[in-house]
């Protein structure tokens, strides 16, 4: 059964294009031109992949991102930007953006990082099973406490709300605590080897985790290490971040 995509941009000819080399692709494809009947398209119908721009009509794309995540709504999501600037980028990672690209693009490329994000998510989608109760995979350092299988994390007994991805970065730190790690290996280890983005996603993603653990910050933290990575530090002195 073919995967569907639904597509939401307002340039008739970008639409027109993306679409149909979508389909030649192999692809089900969806399209709306307005921010509103896109975002209420991508609640009520399931589809693997969603191909969004930010500026439309109606909602813009950080507002149809902000109000699916904020929904719960894990459906792996690109964004396409005319701005190429980094707070374009920046708004769009932290709003729960998978990937990113900025107009001009290459259609091969936009088909290449399509095919990277659904194999990344394996199948994976907005309606993924959660588990209840505790269970042996269960990570629990000093005050964090980190449930896997349910995508829960709680920091002296508060739970704390991550995207996605900020979720698994944390619990790829957290599987090896105190242990620098590049951002290669947070890269490979979250978005895959095929990601073609760049390592700003890993930095923009940490920097929002940072935020949600200030709930608690004498127990956990995520430190930098310059030219390197980062470590989750639990229970320890802080150590300058550079």
């Amino acid at each position: 059964m073919a995967q569907r995509l639904l597509v939401i941009e307002d340039e008739p000819t970008l639409a027109r294009l993306l679409s149909y080399n979508l389909v030649q692709e192999g692809y089900e494809v969806a399209h709306e031109d307005h921010g509103t009947t896109g975002y209420d398209r991508a609640v009520k119908e399931h589809f693997d992949l969603i191909v969004l721009d930010l500026m439309l009509p109606g909602m813009n794309g950080i507002d149809i991102l902000d109000k699916l995540r904020g929904q719960g709504i894990r459906t792996p999501i690109i964004v396409l930007t005319a701005k190429n600037t980094e707070d374009d980028v920046v708004r769009g990672l932290k709003s729960g953006a998978d990937d990113y690209m900025t107009k001009p693009f290459g259609v091969s490329e936009l088909l290449a990082r399509v095919s990277a994000v659904l194999r990344r998510v394996s199948g994976v989608t907005e309606e993924a099973p959660v588990t209840t109760g505790t269970t042996g995979s269960t990570i629990i350092l000093g005050q964090l406490e980190i449930y896997p299988e349910r995508y829960e994390v709680t920091l002296g007994g508060q739970s704390i709300n991550l995207r996605p991805k900020e979720f698994e970065v944390l619990l790829y730190l957290a599987r090896k605590p105190g242990v620098v790690l590049t951002r290669d290996d947070l890269m490979n280890a979250v978005w895959g080897f095929d990601y073609i983005g760049g390592q700003r996603t890993v930095d923009v993603h940490v920097s929002s985790l940072r935020k949600k653990l200030e709930l608690d910050p004498e127990s956990v933290h995520i430190d930098s290490i310059r030219g390197v990575g980062y470590k989750l530090v639990v229970n320890k002195q802080r150590t300058p971040v550079v």
